[in-house]
């Protein structure tokens, strides 16, 4: 697999496209980008795919992990200038799907229903 084509992989699976998005706005402790990234659309991430995510988007140098020696630890997650520019093209791509909805689903009846009348016919 060329590498290029894996870093897209991670910039754009399920939670590093939410992860992108939510630190745009700022940094985030674990726990509140957790809380954020699981508001979207009803699905909860879990601590371990949280992590996951966020230790492969760090080494590919978009996430910036910041552990302060303070007890109780505490680590702030933070955007990198290239996560910056990844999380702006996902931001973009974000918008154009909530604002072409009605047209994707529009498009989604009209192939069902020429479907249902394929099997029909048959």
């Amino acid at each position: 697999m060329c590498p290029h084509r894996l870093v897209l992989e991670h910039v754009t699976s399920r939670w590093g496209v939410l992860v992108l998005i939510e630190l745009l706005e700022r940094p985030h402790r674990f726990s509140e980008l957790r809380r954020a990234v699981s508001g979207w659309g009803g699905r909860v991430v879990s601590e371990k795919m949280l992590t996951q995510t966020l230790q492969t988007l760090e080494r590919d140098g978009l996430v910036h992990r910041d552990a302060k020696p303070v007890i109780p630890p505490r680590v702030d997650y933070s955007l990198t200038g290239l996560g910056r520019e990844a999380a702006v093209q996902v931001k973009a791509l974000a918008a154009w799907t909530a604002e072409r909805m009605a047209d994707v689903e529009e498009a989604r009846r009209t192939y069902d229903e020429a479907r249902e009348q394929g099997a029909r016919a048959s």
